[in-house]
């Protein structure tokens, strides 16, 4: 019901720090892009290169912007 909503929000921070949880993970980085489904944030962990992690838009149980 608030899908659209949820996403055209994050829409407007990306480029924001994130940290999104689902039931299994806890995902922090950089919000790169989001639409209708998906949700895509670059995570970083200090050493090697950045991964791209790509989050299922129903799967998200919650959003916080530290």
């Amino acid at each position: 019901m608030f899908e659209n909503l949820f996403t055209n929000e994050l829409a407007t921070r990306i480029g924001q720090t994130v940290e999104i949880a689902t039931d299994n993970n806890l995902i922090e980085g950089i919000l790169l892009s989001a639409t209708a489904n998906i949700v895509v944030v670059i995570t970083s962990t200090g050493y090697g290169p950045n991964i791209q992690v790509s989050v299922v838009v129903a799967a998200i149980n919650f959003v916080r912007f530290p």
